[in-house]
């Protein structure tokens, strides 16, 4: 027996999202939007981060630069989740770079604070770079 779209997208959001923040997710589905987190699993993570095109490394940046750009709140869970899928914070910095040249430096400079309080290890500047 094949897995559905539902189950499928039910694991890969697991995998990628990790499972404590999905079942707590499922904990507060009600009536109203039973239909639409449906569709996102089945859509967003059992169709589109299934496909075998990109790799989820590569899906993470592509959503974390789109959700920079449009200065969205689940950038947060994104950049959270980018650590699942193999990314590296500088790599993440790199794309806020190109969001500020494509997308404006202001939504650059709201990204780059929500990533420091995601990974604030990386708060310090290396060696030899530029201030």
């Amino acid at each position: 027996m094949t897995e559905s779209r539902y189950e499928l997208g039910m694991r890969v959001r697991k995998e990628v999202l990790g499972s404590e923040h999905v079942e707590r997710a499922q904990a507060n589905i009600t009536a109203l939007d039973a239909d639409f987190q449906r569709f996102i699993t089945e859509t967003a993570w059992g169709s589109l981060w299934s496909r075998p095109d990109l790799d989820r490394r590569t899906r993470s940046l592509v959503t974390i630069a789109i959700l920079a750009a449009l200065g969205r709140e689940e950038l947060a869970l994104h950049l959270h989740a980018s650590r699942n899928c193999g990314v590296d914070p500088h790599e993440i910095a790199e794309v806020f770079l190109h969001v500020g040249v494509y997308a404006g430096v202001p939504a650059a400079n709201a990204a780059f604070a929500m990533a420091k309080k995601e990974f604030p290890a990386t708060d310090t500047q290396d060696e030899g770079m530029d201030a």
